[in-house]
C-alpha cells in the first residue's frame, strides 16, 4: 500500500510540466468568458486556448488581434499569463507563497531547483528573490522608457501600452496591443528599437548571468578585484552565454543587413541608419522575442533560413527565452572544434566542460531537431500553405519565437492544435518532457562490454 502511494507522487519535473498545462487551461477558461472579449461575446475554446498557450509559453503567435479582439480585462489576463510564463509557473507560485508568509518546504525547494535548472538547493530562495527584484526593476525601467514616447503619442492610454509592451518584451513574448503591424511603424525609431532590444536581451540572457555579473560588480566596487578582471572572474556559463549571445546577435545583424540590403519590401528603402537598426532588431527578435519591425512574409529565402536558425537556437538558459539555448550551441561548437583538433577534452576559457554537459547538449539538440522535423511534416499534411511559411511557423512555435509570415490567422483547426502543442513543448522543453513521462524501471546495472562503431 505504501509502495502504491509512492508511485503516485509526481516528480518535480512532472509537476513543472503539468503546472504549465494547468495555467494554460485556467487562462483559456477565463479568456472564453464574454468579459474578456471587446464585443462581450464568448470566445471559441480553440481560440481561447491558443491565446492562453501563446501567452503562458511566451511565444507571441496569435489567431486574433490582441489590440482589437480582447477587452481591457482580457488584455490584463493575457499580461498576467505572460508574466507567469516568463518567470515560470513554479517561480510565480513560490512568490505568492513568500508574500503570504507560508514556509517554503523541501519539496518546494526541489521544485525551484528543477525550475531554475540548478545543481544544488543551496541559496535557492535567495536566488528567487534576486530573480524577482531583477524582473521588477528591468520591467519598471522599460515601462518608464516606453512612456517617454507612448504617452506623448497616445495620451494616458500610452501608460498601459508602455507597461504591457515592457513586460511582453522582457518575457520574450512578442505580444503587443499597439496596432495590427507589431512594431513596424517604428522600424527606424531609435528610442523604441533600443528600449525593446534592451528588454529582449535582458530577459533572454538568463538570470544566472545577471546574478553572476552582479556578484562580480560587487567585488569590483569593494575593490577586491580590478575592473579589468571582471570578465575573467565570471563563471564559465556566464562567459559562454555572453560571448555566444554577442556572436549570434552581431552575426545575425550582419547577415540580415547584407541579404536584405536591396529588398524594397523590407529594409531596401530605409536610410543607412534605418537599415542597421532594422537588421539588429531582426537579429535580436528572432531570438524568441516575436516583435516584428519589418514584414516577415517579404523576407528573401536566405533571410528566412537565417531567421529559422536563430529562432531554433533562441536565448540563454534560465531566462525568459526559448529555443535550444545559446550555451547549448556553444558547447556543441566547442566539441566539434575539439574533436577536429584531436583533443581528448572539450575546453573553453581555461576550463574543461564535463562530459555530462556535452551529452545533455547533444540530447537537447537532437530531440528538438527531430521534433522540428516531425512537426514540419505533420503540419504540412494537415495545413495547406507554402512550405517556407509552414516551416517558419513550426520553427517559431517550438522556439517560442512568435514571428509569423502572416500565416497564423489563417490556420485551420488541426493547424491550431499542432501549433499549440509545439508552443507548449517548446516552453517546457523536449528533454523535460522526456524525463517527466519516462519509465525508469529498466536500468542497466554495471557497465556493458564496449565495442567500437564507425561514424562519419
Amino acid at each position: 500500500m505504501e509502495e502504491t502511494r509512492k508511485k503516485r507522487v509526481l516528480s518535480t519535473t512532472q509537476t513543472i510540466v503539468l503546472s504549465f498545462l494547468l495555467a494554460i487551461l485556467i487562462g483559456a477558461f477565463i479568456l472564453m468568458l464574454p468579459i474578456s472579449s471587446a464585443e462581450g461575446k464568448f470566445t471559441s475554446f480553440i481560440d481561447a486556448i491558443f491565446t492562453a498557450t501563446t501567452s503562458v509559453c511566451v511565444t507571441g503567435l496569435v489567431v486574433v488581434d490582441t489590440y482589437a479582439y480582447w477587452s481591457t480585462f482580457g488584455q490584463v489576463v493575457i499580461l498576467i499569463l505572460i508574466q507567469l510564463g516568463g518567470l515560470g509557473v513554479v517561480t510565480f507560485t513560490m512568490t505568492i507563497l513568500m508574500i503570504t508568509g507560508r514556509r517554503i518546504t523541501l519539496k518546494d525547494r526541489l521544485l525551484l531547483e528543477d525550475a531554475f535548472n540548478m545543481d544544488t538547493m543551496q541559496g535557492i530562495i535567495r536566488f528567487l528573490r534576486t530573480v524577482l527584484k531583477y524582473t521588477v526593476l528591468v520591467e519598471g525601467i522599460g515601462a518608464i522608457l516606453y512612456m517617454v514616447y507612448f504617452v506623448s503619442e497616445f495620451g494616458l492610454k500610452g501608460i498601459w501600452y508602455a507597461v504591457f509592451t515592457s513586460i511582453s518584451a522582457f518575457c520574450n513574448a512578442g505580444i503587443d496591443i499597439i496596432g495590427p503591424n507589431s512594431l513596424m511603424p517604428y522600424v527606424d525609431h531609435v528610442w523604441i528599437n533600443l528600449v525593446t532590444m534592451f528588454l529582449i536581451i535582458s530577459g533572454g540572457i538568463g538570470f544566472i548571468v545577471w546574478r553572476d555579473v552582479r556578484q562580480v560588480l560587487c567585488r569590483v566596487r569593494n575593490q577586491e578585484i580590478p575592473l579589468k578582471w571582471m570578465f575573467q572572474k565570471l563563471s564559465l556559463h556566464s562567459k559562454l552565454a555572453l560571448v555566444s549571445t554577442a556572436v549570434f546577435v552581431l552575426g545575425g545583424a550582419v547577415l540580415f543587413f547584407v541579404l536584405e540590403y536591396t529588398n524594397p519590401e523590407t529594409i531596401g528603402n530605409l536610410s543607412l541608419k534605418g537599415k542597421v537598426l532594422a537588421s539588429f532588431f531582426q537579429s535580436v527578435t528572432t531570438r524568441t522575442a516575436g516583435f516584428a519591425s519589418i514584414p516577415q512574409q517579404e523576407l528573401r529565402n536566405s533571410s528566412i533560413l537565417v531567421s529559422m536558425v536563430l529562432m531554433f537556437i533562441g536565448g540563454s538558459p534560465v531566462g525568459t527565452a526559448g529555443g535550444i539555448k545559446t550555451v547549448t550551441v556553444a558547447v556543441l561548437i566547442l566539441t566539434a572544434i575539439s574533436t577536429a583538433k584531436g583533443n581528448r577534452y572539450v575546453t573553453a576559457f581555461r576550463r574543461t566542460i564535463p562530459l555530462i554537459t556535452i551529452r545533455k547538449a547533444l540530447a537537447v539538440t537532437m530531440i528538438s531537431f527531430m521534433m522540428l522535423g516531425a512537426g514540419t511534416i505533420l503540419f504540412s499534411i494537415v495545413q495547406p500553405g507554402n512550405f517556407s511559411d509552414l516551416a517558419f511557423e513550426i520553427t517559431s512555435a517550438i522556439g517560442t519565437a512568435g514571428l509569423s509570415r502572416g500565416f497564423t490567422s489563417s490556420l485551420n483547426l488541426a493547424g491550431k492544435v499542432i501549433i499549440c502543442c509545439y508552443m507548449y513543448l517548446g516552453r517546457v522543453g523536449p528533454i523535460s518532457m522526456a524525463i517527466a513521462f519516462s519509465f525508469r524501471g529498466n536500468k542497466v546495472v554495471g557497465v556493458l562490454p564496449e565495442e567500437r562503431v564507425t561514424v562519419g
